[in-house]
């Protein structure tokens, strides 16, 4: 049978099929083939070897791999392919990267397999390299990687610029070289958005920025931003935007922040000129990353407006007159049209007839400033509790302000918020004031002869700053002087606020008047006139070291009672003290003082003497003798505690009178 003249031999030996298999591999198929000697030399390619993409042949046959694919970006790894010479087991699924020159903005990925080439007597040839294009493959999985790093990263907190900073940190540089986050003014203030998705391009405030060295020129945070730099109407989706009129940076993209058809805002990628455009895959991508984030930015927002609720109505404290106007008269003010975020004033009553007087103003812009504003006034109130020294009690508030500083961190480089506030603590027994600083504020003592101290207190380290120890001073005041307190740097001349105060037979509403028109709209204002005790309101004895004067101590409080036509059960007051006293003299250190304080209902009882030692209350076992004094005031006393002294320690203990309950 005669063979078709048409037709090719076929091959009729073993070498003849496979220079057929080698010649169709290197001519026909898609994956890309690069043969080296043993020297790593570039011996033969083929057409698609990303080498050689817009490239002809011959300008890398015979030059070393590293040389000849050097211009594409490619970082031959030399180590691996002299490993695969030297063992034969061959290298799979090696990535590398290069920017072909048919197509330098893209970056593409490729992954590589090394086989080591052998003849027929097993001597070494070579190394052959097969490269496949994985870049789609890994695009989709960096996509993957950007999506589940924004559903991780952003919304870690329920603050709503935080999460706008979150958005920019989690992008860059990954996704834009330029990242800009803007929101409308009602979602930065903590009210509803205001905006639905078919109104006009809005003006929103950038609230969020951030970008590489290489990225276009950005606004800075705060700054109005034009509806331009989102397009002529805020899309509803993503979308690309054309490029910038000057022809700075390369493409952008738009991508709202939308909620139920509420606009919070908008985010705009931009990548540097010259680097890959964006695509329809990056749409989707900044499609799930806006959803995210417009979540907890709602979120934050919802959190945000029951916070400003609550701040609302613990803004100020409920007032405390009653409790606080045997020791001083208050005149209180907070101007309504001013901003006053994170500033505010306590007046708290201690123990002993004695009050706390606190301003203080966080140092931070924003709505972060009024929950930590509400922190630190509840730390403040459980620490008066501790019947500290001033300059103690801001040392512990300063440790608290560190505390909520780390829970509020913007991100990298964020500073965390610090704190100024003054505390002072009268006495109306002794006239006796204990002030302690931290930072810079408005503090001022009127005396009655007219006579203004404007500095009795150095200024000290912020809370939050350097920390201790604190400024602090201890004052002796005559009865009808007058403190002048407010929060926060600057304020009115010297002179101004000494003609404001240098009549101090006004009363405190007069002075607070005149000082207020002073000082700008957002300060607080606190001034506060002090009381001494009188005869009719305290009683005080000096008691004999010895178990004898039990007795006496419980005639003195029987006598004065009945001066006092006090309503409190006579017993009752009487066992608290002779307990106190007996305590006094066993496990405490001469001088003893028996102190008594009368408040209409309530009859305050204070031992005090110059051991140093804690008391602690147990419970006694039943066959013990002793033991209980602690447990029969904690029992009859309404509240008691302990305080401390350079002198010693002071133990105190509230009765309240019985309420008589009407006959049937």
């Amino acid at each position: 049978m005669n063979a078709d003249p048409g037709r090719s031999p076929r091959p009729t030996t073993p070498d003849q099929w496979d220079e057929a298999v080698l010649d169709a591999i290197f001519t026909q198929s898609d994956v890309g083939l690069h043969v080296l000697d043993t020297e790593l030399r570039v011996v033969r390619v083929n057409p698609v070897a990303v080498g050689v993409r817009g490239i002809p042949a011959e300008r890398i046959v015979g030059l070393p791999a590293t040389e000849a694919y050097a211009p594409l970006g490619v970082d031959v790894d030399e180590e691996m392919l002299r490993e695969v010479l030297a063992t034969g087991r061959p290298r799979l699924d090696h990535l590398v990267r290069g920017r072909p020159f048919t197509d330098p903005r893209s970056e593409y990925v490729f992954s590589v397999a090394a086989h080591r080439l052998l003849d027929a007597a097993g001597r070494v040839l070579g190394v052959v390299l097969t490269t496949t294009d994985v870049t789609e493959r890994e695009r989709a999985q960096a996509r993957l990687r950007l999506l589940h790093d924004a559903h991780e990263r952003i919304g870690s907190s329920l603050d709503v610029e935080r999460t706008a900073r979150e958005l920019v940190d989690v992008t860059v540089p990954g996704f834009a070289d330029t990242v800009v986050v803007a929101l409308t003014d009602a979602v930065l203030r903590g009210r509803e958005p205001g905006l639905r998705s078919h109104d006009p391009a809005p003006l929103l405030r950038c609230t969020a920025t951030g970008g590489t060295e290489s990225g276009p020129r950005i606004p800075t945070a705060g700054a109005l931003l034009l509806p331009g730099i989102f397009g002529e109407v805020l899309p509803t989706e993503p979308r690309l935007l054309s490029p910038e009129k000057d022809g700075a940076g390369g493409t952008r993209l738009v991508a709202p922040l939308l909620v139920r058809g509420q606009v919070f805002g908008a985010v705009v990628f931009q990548r540097a000129e010259g680097a890959e455009p964006y695509d329809e895959d990056d749409l989707e991508l900044a499609d799930g990353i806006a959803a995210r984030t417009a979540t907890c930015l709602e979120n934050a927002l919802r959190f945000t407006r029951e916070h400003i609720v609550m701040t609302a109505l613990q803004s100020w404290p409920l007032r405390q007159e009653e409790a606080t106007q045997r020791a001083v008269d208050i005149a209180r003010r907070n101007q309504p049209d001013g901003s006053g975020v994170g500033s505010w004033y306590d007046v708290v009553p201690l123990s002993g007839a004695r009050v706390a007087l606190v301003v203080g103003q966080v140092d931070r812009a924003g709505l972060s400033a009024v929950a930590t504003m509400s922190r630190l006034r509840t730390a403040v109130y459980s620490l008066t509790t501790l019947d500290l020294e001033p300059h103690e009690l801001l040392a512990r508030l300063h440790a608290t302000t560190l505390r909520l500083a780390g829970e509020q961190e913007t991100g990298p480089g964020g500073d965390g918020a610090t704190a100024s506030c003054t505390v002072a603590v009268h006495d109306p027994v002794g006239g006796r004031l204990d002030v302690a600083r931290a930072g810079t504020s408005l503090f001022a003592v009127v005396r009655p002869d007219g006579s203004v101290d404007t500095r009795p207190v150095d200024d000290g380290p912020l809370l939050g700053g350097e920390g201790p120890p604190f400024a602090c001073a201890s004052l002796v005041l005559p009865e009808g002087s007058t403190l002048c307190m407010a929060p926060g740097e600057g304020g009115p001349r010297t002179e101004d606020l000494v003609n404001a105060l240098a009549h101090p037979g006004r009363s405190p509403e007069a002075m607070a008047d005149d000082v207020a028109r002073l000082l700008a709209p957002d300060r607080v204002l606190l001034v506060a006139r002090t009381r001494h005790l009188s005869s009719h309101e305290l009683a005080e004895w000096t008691v004999p070291f010895d178990f004898s004067a039990v007795g006496i101590a419980r005639g003195h409080v029987e006598e004065q009672l009945r001066k006092w036509n006090h309503p409190v059960d006579p017993f009752t007051a009487t066992l608290v003290v002779s307990e106190l006293v007996t305590n006094a003299i066993r496990y405490g250190a001469a001088p003893i003082v028996l102190r008594l304080i009368t408040d209409s209902a309530t009859l305050i009882c204070e031992i005090s003497d110059a051991g140093q030692a804690a008391p602690h209350l147990r419970h006694a076992k039943a066959v013990d003798e002793g033991g209980r004094g602690l447990l029969i005031c904690a029992t009859l006393a309404e509240n008691w505690g302990v305080r401390y002294t350079p002198e010693g320690k002071t133990i105190w203990a509230e009765v309240e009178a019985e309420e008589e309950t009407a006959d049937d």
